[in-house]
């Protein structure tokens, strides 16, 4: 079977398709024929510097569409040949890719495997920022970085629908903002991006932290109740500081490469500020049964219709190196996928 594999840490030209086995499952788990796969940031930042690599020769790549391919020991609830989307810890730009079965769903009603591909990690990470770990309740305001990226998309129109007075995004230029607007953003601050140091290896580049003074003039100096954080560095700091009284921060992603971040009583005490973390991947980890409650309630927002996430552009799976040049570039918006089958 074709796999992309990464031999060596760097650019996208060191994305290389191979011939590889057709990998089994094992106990518990289940292989999927894979019709498309999901690009994220995550992927590039393990192409790039080693993110969540176990060794090398690595094959990238976390979520996917398809079809059951094989049953491993111990698996009920799927079946051979069923139409499925999966979130996998890495190896998912190949034909095959092997997944637990907690983290295998049989597709919604209506919901094709095009459509699939988007689902696995973007929509149950904006689910969860919105409702589970942000809860966002109604009149509220809302700030996200990345606004005109996955997760930001899902999150504008998830946010909209659970009532939110005011749903503010941030983005690296103009045509991101015209794209948010169009998928629930009130209105969108646009910061100019400059490329991270913090890692001479990283694809990453940040969001100026220059938004506060924005973020506040439109709060009439208020702040916003819920702030979304995938960036880090300077970006977590103007966003801790975009927050009203009793406000919540949620980092869910360090794109910067800064260093971790860290807060404690001279930021939190004054105001009753709250900060907290989420990771799908670490959460398939440590509590797969939250995860599959967390991802139906995703996908049923799905099919319902309450939030949809557009495809923006399409790749063959031997041009994977194409989709992280776009999305490196942070010029994309929406989701990008590789077309498998």
């Amino acid at each position: 079977m074709r796999a992309v594999q990464v031999q060596e840490y760097g650019g996208p030209e060191v994305l290389r398709t191979v011939e590889t086995e057709v990998p089994e499952p094992g106990p518990g788990q289940v292989s999927v024929d894979v019709a498309y796969t999901g690009v994220n940031f995550a992927d590039l930042k393990a192409r790039g510097e080693g993110y969540r690599v176990p060794s090398l020769p690595f094959v990238p790549g976390l979520e996917v569409s398809g079809r059951v391919r094989a049953l491993g020991e111990g698996v009920s609830g799927v079946e051979v040949g069923q139409e499925v989307a999966a979130l996998t810890n890495g190896g998912a730009y190949a034909d095959v890719v092997v997944a637990d079965a907690t983290t295998v769903f049989p597709l919604p009603s209506g919901v094709d495997l095009r459509t699939a591909a988007t689902l696995p990690t973007v929509l149950p990470t904006a689910y969860a920022l919105v409702h589970a770990v942000g809860r966002l309740q109604p009149g509220e305001m809302v700030l996200v970085q990345g606004a005109a990226g996955g997760v930001g998309t899902a999150v504008g129109q998830l946010a909209k629908a659970a009532g939110a007075s005011g749903v503010f995004g941030v983005v690296s230029g103009a045509a991101k903002a015209k794209y948010a607007l169009d998928h629930g953003y009130d209105d969108v601050f646009v910061a100019p991006s400059t490329n991270s140091t913090a890692s001479t290896n990283s694809t990453a580049s940040t969001v100026s932290a220059g938004f506060v003074d924005e973020v506040r003039a439109a709060t009439g100096g208020r702040g916003v109740d819920l702030a979304l954080d995938p960036v880090g560095g300077e970006t977590f700091r103007a966003s801790l500081a975009s927050l009203a009284v009793f406000g919540r921060l949620v980092s869910f992603g360090n794109a910067s490469s800064a260093e971790p971040w860290r807060v404690g009583q001279p930021e939190l005490y004054p105001t009753g500020l709250s900060v907290s973390g989420f990771s799908i991947l670490t959460l398939a980890q440590t509590a797969p049964d939250a995860l599959r409650a967390l991802t139906e309630q995703a996908f049923a927002a799905v099919a319902e219709g309450v939030v949809s996430l557009p495809v923006t552009a399409e790749f063959p799976l031997e041009e994977a190196s194409e989709a992280h040049r776009l999305m490196g570039g942070r010029t994309s918006t929406g989701k990008l996928l590789l077309r498998v089958a």
